[in-house]
């Protein structure tokens, strides 16, 4: 089961500075609670009877709101600073040091009226925000902003600013701790999907490898009528039309998923990169693309070739939406069209995002193999719609964790070829090339249905302390 976190939950913090109104923190509150649970986001945040109406203004009020946020602080995933008024920065700044939380933050400030600018009514969140993230800066913390400077927390930018956020947040909760599971060696002629172990630890991030003679082994203790062999095959089935597939290829490929599943769950893995060729083919007779379509649609990618940087890219993305990624190659030109392109893997990519997906034989890695031992390669073209691309690498060169993202559309252009494939246009298609070329990045490239640029690009760059570049 993927561990993507489904329901998110913020700590809240509700700014005040005593000789502005102190009513509008109490009134920020009641709207707080409101939009938050329609919303379905679970809330940390003061009660009245701890601090004056629940908000933060003195030194004592961040202490107290700190030790609630730090009794919580497993299940933060990001802190939403609201303020009604101006706000007291320091307090504020504070809060957030002393709770030791390391999550994303979003800071709002509430519109005034023209109306309403007298003494009794005005608010000044306009100066207040400014120097609050002043603060913030001075203190090393970071911070998201909403894309008005200040907006009213019940109207309809703030509630689609924070949508946004919480995609950040899961992206960044995902993110950290990410277990990978590399499934073999790394074919030969791949030299471009190399990456470092180390670097990837600074950012937390564990690799756990299994060599595929443990997994040979382990499929020879399955019987063909093991109930868990039986299950695998209904998944497989059920992913994707199989009437094709010869029913000992079926059964072949249910004991793989059984033995994968299984390593997977005793070690915690969170995405995968597989060896699916040539060994496969050759001791299996069987490809490992349909049980890899499966574990994507359940939000636990898998990428081929073990392309480890290629899977991170995949989790990162279904992170930040909830929509089952792919990988696939940066592979033709489209014709003359250059901010057109086709996207092309074997077989790989997760059924719900493919038009009448069906599985069926590898061709191109059949040519050395033979086309018999390749069974389990889905086929399908890619569904019309918006779409996210994403890529992350590690660069020894510059001992640095990279990526560029960006967003295009899946086009429906007439394409006559097999296996998972997808005509997508990109804006400026060729300087994006060109960049990807100068700057080293592999031709794997993960995407999804969404428009998650900008989540991925703010995720990455701002928490995560990756350079990301954003195409537009």
């Amino acid at each position: 089961m993927s561990r993507i976190p489904q329901q998110l939950t913020m700590g809240v913090i509700i700014g005040n500075r005593g000789f502005f109104p102190s009513y509008l923190v109490a009134e920020a509150r009641e709207q707080a609670i409101a939009l938050f649970g329609r919303l379905g986001i679970n809330i940390v945040m003061l009660d009245p009877s701890q601090t004056e109406l629940g908000g933060v203004e003195t030194r004592q009020d961040a202490k107290v709101c700190a030790e609630l946020f730090r009794a919580h602080r497993d299940r933060i995933h990001g802190v939403v600073v609201l303020l009604p008024n101006f706000g007291d920065e320091k307090a504020v700044a504070e809060t957030l040091r002393l709770s030791g939380l390391n999550v994303p933050v979003l800071v709002q400030a509430e519109e005034d009226n023209l109306d309403k600018m007298g003494l009794a009514t005005r608010r000044d969140s306009f100066c207040g925000k400014i120097s609050l993230c002043n603060n913030l800066r001075q203190y090393g913390i970071p911070f998201t902003l909403t894309s008005q400077h200040v907006c009213a927390l019940t109207g309809e930018v703030f509630e689609q600013d924070l949508k946004r956020f919480e995609q950040v947040c899961r992206v960044v909760s995902s993110m950290r701790g990410v277990r990978v599971g590399a499934i073999g060696a790394r074919p030969a002629g791949f030299n471009t999907v190399r990456y470092s172990e180390k670097l990837l630890e600074r950012l937390g991030i564990a690799v756990e490898t299994l060599d595929l003679s443990e997994v040979f082994t382990r499929i020879k203790t399955l019987r063909d009528d093991d109930i868990r062999v039986d299950e695998k095959r209904r998944i497989l089935i059920d992913n994707a039309d199989a009437s094709r597939i010869p029913a000992d290829k079926l059964v072949t490929m249910a004991k793989l998923f059984v033995v994968i599943s299984e390593w997977v769950v005793a070690n915690d893995i969170d995405t995968t990169a597989i060896q699916c060729w040539t060994s496969l083919q050759e001791n299996l007779g069987i490809n490992v693309c349909s049980i890899m379509s499966v574990m994507s649609g359940q939000l636990m990618p898998s990428a081929c070739e073990v392309d480890v940087m290629g899977a991170l890219s995949m989790y990162a993305l279904a992170s930040s939406n909830m929509n089952p990624a792919s990988i696939a190659d940066w592979n033709n030109n489209f014709g003359d069209d250059r901010d057109k392109c086709v996207l092309f893997h074997c077989g790989n990519f997760a059924a719900s995002s493919l038009e009448s997906p069906h599985m069926g034989t590898a061709d191109i890695i059949g040519t050395t193999v033979g086309k018999e031992n390749t069974c389990g390669a889905v086929h399908g073209r890619l569904k019309s719609g918006p779409l996210t691309y994403f890529r992350l690498s590690t660069d020894d060169l510059t001992g640095e964790i990279k990526a560029y993202v960006g967003q295009g559309q899946s086009v429906d252009d007439p394409l006559d070829t097999v296996g998972c494939r997808a005509v997508i246009q990109v804006p400026h298609l060729e300087n994006l090339l060109n960049w990807i070329c100068r700057n080293g990045f592999e031709h794997h490239v993960a995407m999804n249905h969404s428009a998650s640029a900008e989540i991925l690009h703010e995720a990455f760059t701002r928490y995560l302390g990756v350079s990301t570049y954003l195409h537009r």
